[in-house]
């Protein structure tokens, strides 16, 4: 009897998944249009054009970012251009030997500097070494807040004390009191991976939302911080309260955004692993199709070398266990409540199941290495 009532539920569950799944669809860019990091507004062409050498484009992008005090879109472009940087650094070269003190080259050539010290396995060493190029940087112009956010990535991995790191932190703000990069960098020196604790982490981000505006990428770093806590391993009910809330605040951010926007897509990205983390199907799906082409590579590489095959994987775990818990007769859609539908799944294999044992321990990259 018990056998025949297991067979009964998986007939009823496949039923479920044949005749909803396909529906479940509905939003969702095909798999192949699905892009990983890709660059928006100005910094596409900024790339193109570095891949034949050509340092202008770059170099007038980041120009307008400084001008204007765009200091998240100037974060964001050092970021990627320091990453292709890594392997292909000739356009920086000759960017750097025909305006030696230009801000914008400076900070790129810091922020590749310290992220080749990062990967590097004496990198607490390598880093006190390039310690003059992030001073130079900041020094090219004192209103720019990002080399601080790069000194602040700096100081973690040469083991800065508290105080050191608390001064550097005010530095930071001074000049820019809501920089997201910032409070990340903050956020990783106080994680329990590095010199904090996750309750250290957890009060740092929601105090720092609760100061921030309602459209402000600060909104989502406690859902940064639940997302290290999740990859420690199990959650106490109070953690779980905890984590709950923080993806209630990043849903809420997000619907401030329009569908497909490159913008919110890393948040995005972040927030919908931690909703399935939650067992919370339904609202996972539904920031899979906000995200539309736009994947990212945080939080995924942070499970495995195939971000872009994690993040498929993800989405479409997510379709099955919708599809599975979605009446075959006509009325109203059961809406879960997360934990309970997690509780109910116990047994059951979830999208992340088999990349989360791999992942414990390890601190969030998230383009501020880890």
């Amino acid at each position: 009897m018990v056998r025949t009532m297991s067979l009964l539920r998986a007939l009823i569950s496949t039923a479920r998944m044949v005749r909803h799944t396909p529906r479940l669809a509905d939003g969702l860019p095909p798999d192949d249009a699905v892009l990983l990091d890709a660059p928006d507004g100005g910094l596409g062409p900024a790339l193109v054009a570095a891949a034949v050498g050509d340092h202008e484009p770059a170099a007038a992008l980041l120009a307008a970012t400084r001008g204007a005090a765009e200091w998240e879109n100037r974060d964001r472009h050092v970021t990627r251009l320091a990453a292709f940087a890594y392997n292909r650094d000739d356009w920086l070269a000759g960017w750097l030997a025909a305006s030696p003190r230009d801000p914008d080259a400076l900070l790129v050539k810091a922020e590749l500097e310290v992220r080749r010290a990062w990967e590097s396995p004496a990198s607490a060493e390598r880093l006190r070494e390039v310690g003059p190029l992030v001073h130079a940087a900041a020094e090219a112009d004192p209103r720019d807040p990002v080399p601080w956010r790069l000194a602040l990535d700096h100081a973690r991995g040469t083991h800065a004390t508290h105080t050191a790191f608390e001064a550097l932190w005010e530095q930071a703000v001074r000049r820019s009191p809501h920089h997201y990069g910032c409070h990340v960098a903050a956020l990783q020196y106080l994680s329990a991976v590095w010199y904090g604790s996750h309750r250290e982490c957890f009060d740092f981000a929601e105090r720092a939302a609760e100061d921030s505006l309602p459209g402000s990428l600060v909104q989502a770093l406690p859902v940064r911080a639940a997302f290290s806590l999740l990859l420690a391993g199990p959650v106490s009910s109070v953690q779980a309260d905890r984590i709950d809330a923080a993806a209630d605040r990043a849903i809420a951010l997000s619907a401030r955004f329009r569908t497909a926007d490159p913008w919110p897509a890393e948040v995005r990205n972040l927030l919908v692993y931690v909703l399935i983390a939650r067992g919370r199907w339904t609202e996972a799906l539904e920031v899979f199709r906000t995200i539309g082409t736009y994947a990212t590579s945080f939080p995924w590489n942070c499970l495995t070398d195939d971000a872009l095959g994690q993040f498929l994987e993800a989405r479409d775990g997510v379709r099955i266990e919708v599809a599975s818990s979605t009446p075959i007769r006509r009325g109203r859609r059961i809406r879960t409540n997360g934990a309970a539908h997690a509780a109910a799944a116990a047994g059951s294999l979830s999208p992340l199941t088999k990349s989360q044992g791999k992942a414990a321990g390890r601190a969030p990259s998230g383009g501020h290495y880890a």
